[in-house]
């Protein structure tokens, strides 16, 4: 179970909080407990009618939980992440397609880590509205970390909004990976916009 909040300190600066709850177990152990905590901060450097690109700078906390999908529950202490983000409406195109709003985004990031390895990571995100209170995403989350794991997880998910909430149901899975944990199940997120 996890949280993550934004604030619009201007229309350039947005602060981030991400922070979660872990209970689970694998073939070898049972864990329970805190996960990450993660705070950080995203400029918006570009932006037009169609396109934006930003900039993040975190830092992460470490938790009791698993800290990377890859490591034992508590390995790692904390970690600094930088991270460019590149997104496009695809207007007039979506709107063939019968999807108001469609966009895409795709992200890349290099996190350094304090007890495990330094990771690069690759995330993308496709998604439209497909009327006007529902949109329908896919996503992709990708990563390596130096000298060991790799991964590749897939999920793709639906989201109905009520006013000012969204939920958010869908799946995810892990599709391709090295020395990484193969997850899947069921992704639920509640959404409330200030």
């Amino acid at each position: 179970m996890g949280v993550f909040a934004e604030y619009g300190v201007s229309n350039r600066l947005t602060l981030q909080l991400k922070a979660d709850w872990q209970d689970g177990e694998d073939a070898f152990l049972d864990y329970s407990g805190r996960g990450p905590i993660e705070i950080g901060a995203t400029w918006q450097v570009w932006r037009d009618d169609r396109n934006a690109v930003s900039l993040y700078g975190g830092y992460t906390q470490a938790g009791e939980g698993r800290n990377a999908g890859y490591a034992a529950p508590g390995v790692g202490d904390h970690d600094w992440e930088a991270r460019v983000s590149v997104g496009r409406s695809l207007g007039e195109m979506g709107e063939r397609w019968g999807m108001d709003g469609a966009f895409v985004e795709l992200q890349a990031a290099r996190r350094l880590r304090d007890g495990l390895p330094d990771e690069t990571r690759i995330d993308a995100t496709a998604g439209a509205r497909i009327s006007e209170d529902w949109m329908v995403l896919g996503q992709a989350f990708g990563g390596a970390a130096d000298g060991s794991a790799r991964w590749l997880s897939l999920e793709a998910s639906l989201v109905r909004d009520f006013g000012d909430w969204s939920l958010q149901a869908g799946w995810r899975q892990t599709v391709a990976g090295r020395e990484a944990a193969i997850a899947r199940g069921p992704v639920v997120a509640l959404w409330r916009r200030f």
